[in-house]
């Protein structure tokens, strides 16, 4: 005789799945509900448990135990699902009528108390049902398990299920002691299913259903005025141990199968390491997030062994003298921080779902507690830092090919920067805006800004990679000849160090960055001092190059050639100009020229008579060439306005 097949069901995990997946994250009862209705008829289709077609009604016989699947325990657990939805859906529409019935006069508010009674009770009917549908869900449940064809963990996540359902019913009927009862039952019940989870996202899905029901505890010992009603644990640890076993069949043992199920897979759970902030820990209590982070975790495996095998192909290139081979490492780990910042990504936006979610319901964390709105400002902080590592790689291999030029032209007399590729440095200057974007978007989150140490960190580096950002969009000027831009980019450069070195300089020993893991962006003074001594002598060079190029002018054409004025321009167009006359008033005696070039002299008296009229006459007549000025030197009006007869 052939062995019976086991079946695997995790009833909370379905559940968990289905609600984030069909609504519930958002409280939409009426759309979870139309899919529970669309999964049982998918489900009754494929185990032909149809009650028959039109009107002829078929009553369906009861589900053997020898040939039970989970699809019959799913159908049971979509039954459930489906009428605790549609209670909920009711009872919405039921508190909506009661506040618009307060509102209202008359007729209207009679109208809307009835309605609002009516809703009510159906919600009551449905949530009967639903409880109805989970007792014999947890009966088939039992029996397998009797048979050893169902692990404790199913049959305990069943339990508590069934649980949670009969408390909040009995909650809602204002019967707080009872309800009490079943709640901190199952509380304990998902307790011992954290404890002795196999993977980290078990261990999440326990909790979150734990958190789930933690406010309703907390309200029904409030009405029943205990002591300390807000220590949810303490009341758990005080009410499970004395009624479990009576609302649970052997749950002892099930507890005690539970601890043997699970081999020890609580050591074993290692898969999410622990994430610590400040020396504490960082509650992942969703499973979604889990999920995520584990994704995140393998990537900076990949990233660590990337690092490793950059170290020893940098090792390999400095034995044989060559920076090729230190340039590829550092590409290839430059490209092994997509996948870290995609899984980075997904988990801030998974985060920032539950955030939007914890809005929405209203509830507010207790006081000192780490609630998803810290995961997700933890998470972002995470994302910053690393794509502020990435950049700052990308900008080291794109200086390599700089580095490695200086050090073939380190034998020249003058150290000077060598000429490179002119779209090195704006591509270095647009890596270091990213940067800077990154800090300023982590020096605004709150867990930054409640640590003081922490923001200075961050001001820090954002005035040293104002610095470099300055220096390096100088040398994007030096090619083109710009030096007064180029010195006032260097001089911006040393305000912003000045600023760095001063906020640095209070918490260098206690820099978390510096101490984090991972140090994404590691600082310390002597890069204060290699960078403002870069730039002191750069500003000398820049200096030295500028009056090599035109004397320190800001405009440069003006110290070449001597820029006439526009009268001169004109005047020469209407007449000519007796040099000899010129010449000799100046003191100076006639030069000697062709008499081909010389020009007749034009009476005083005539040049003072002339009209407009005749000016127009003498542009028709092709007057003489203006004489060259005279190449004597020395001083005097000839050689101050020599540059002016010079222009044509």
């Amino acid at each position: 005789m052939s062995a019976k097949p086991t079946v695997h069901f995790q009833a909370l995990q379905i559940a968990n799945e289905q609600r984030n997946a069909y609504g519930l994250r958002y409280n939409d009862y009426e759309r979870y509900r139309k899919h529970c209705y669309n999964r049982t008829h998918r489900l009754r289709s494929s185990l032909k448990m149809t009650y028959g077609r039109g009107r002829e009604f078929k009553k369906l016989p009861p589900i053997n135990l020898d040939n039970i699947k989970d699809g019959h325990l799913q159908l049971l657990l979509f039954e459930a699902e489906r009428a605790w939805s549609h209670s909920q859906e009711m009872h919405q529409e039921s508190l909506k009528l009661a506040a618009s019935a307060k509102t209202a006069k008359g007729a209207a508010a009679e109208d809307a108390q009835k309605k609002s009674s009516a809703h009510r009770k159906h919600a009551t009917r449905r949530m009967r049902r639903a409880i109805h549908w989970a007792t014999q869900l947890l009966s088939h449940c039992q029996a397998l398990s009797a048979q050893g064809r169902l692990s404790a963990e199913d049959l305990a996540q069943v339990t508590a299920y069934t649980l949670i359902l009969n408390g909040r019913f009995l909650r809602q009927r204002f019967e707080f002691e009872d309800a009490l009862v079943q709640l901190s039952v199952a509380r304990n019940l998902l307790d011992a299913l954290a404890n002795a989870a196999a993977t980290s996202r078990a261990q999440a899905l326990a909790v979150a259903f734990a958190d789930e029901i933690g406010p309703e505890i907390r309200h029904c010992a409030h009405e029943l005025r205990r002591e300390k009603a807000y220590d949810v644990d303490a009341v758990v640890a005080d009410v499970a141990p004395k009624h479990r076993n009576a609302l649970v069949q052997d749950c002892d043992a099930l507890l005690a199968r539970l601890g043997k199920d699970s081999g020890g897979a609580a050591e074993e759970r290692g898969k999410l390491k622990e994430l610590l902030w400040e020396d504490e820990p960082v509650p992942i209590r969703n499973p979604e997030l889990v999920d995520v982070l584990l994704k995140v975790q393998e990537a900076e495996e990949k990233l660590t062994q990337a690092r490793k095998a950059e170290e020893k192909g940098t090792d390999a290139s400095e034995k044989k003298g060559k920076g090729a081979q230190g340039a590829r490492s550092k590409r290839g780990g430059v490209a092994s921080y997509d996948a870290i910042l995609l899984a980075l990504s997904e988990a801030e936006d998974v985060s920032r779902k539950l955030v939007e979610v914890h809005k929405m319901s209203g509830a507010t964390p207790a006081a000192g507690t780490r609630d998803i709105q810290f995961v997700h400002a933890y998470v972002v902080y995470q994302l910053l830092s690393r794509r502020v590592q990435r950049d700052l790689l990308l900008t080291s291999t794109l200086l390599h090919q700089l580095h490695t030029a200086q050090r073939s032209h380190a034998g020249h007399s003058k150290p000077r920067k060598v000429h490179v590729d002119a779209r090195l440095y704006p591509a270095i200057v647009k890596l270091l805006d990213s940067v800077l974007q990154s800090l300023e978007q982590m020096r605004t989150l709150t867990i930054v800004d409640e640590s003081p140490d922490l923001a200075s960190a961050v001001e820090a580096r954002l005035a040293f990679t104002k610095a470099r950002r300055c220096f390096y969009l100088a040398w994007s000027y030096a090619p083109l000849k710009k030096y007064a831009e180029t010195l006032t980019l260097t001089q911006h450069a040393s305000i912003h160090l000045r600023e760095g070195r001063s906020m640095l300089t209070d918490t260098i020993d206690t820099d978390p960055i510096n101490e984090g893991t991972p140090a994404f962006y590691p600082l310390v003074l002597a890069d204060l001092d290699k960078l403002e001594e870069e730039l002191a002598l750069d500003s000398a060079g820049f200096k030295n190059d500028w009056l090599a190029y035109n004397g320190g002018a800001l405009d440069a054409e003006s110290s070449k050639t001597h820029k006439k004025p526009l009268f001169f321009d004109i005047a020469l167009n209407y007449i000519n100009l007796d040099m000899d006359r010129l010449q000799e008033r100046a003191g100076k005696a006639p030069v000697a020229v062709e008499a081909s070039r010389v020009a007749a002299p034009v009476p005083q008296q005539a040049m003072e008579k002339k009209t407009p009229a005749s000016r127009a006459k003498v542009e028709e007549v092709e007057r003489a060439a203006t004489p060259e000025p005279s190449t004597q030197a020395g001083g005097g009006l000839s050689s101050l306005l020599g540059g002016w007869w010079g222009r044509r």
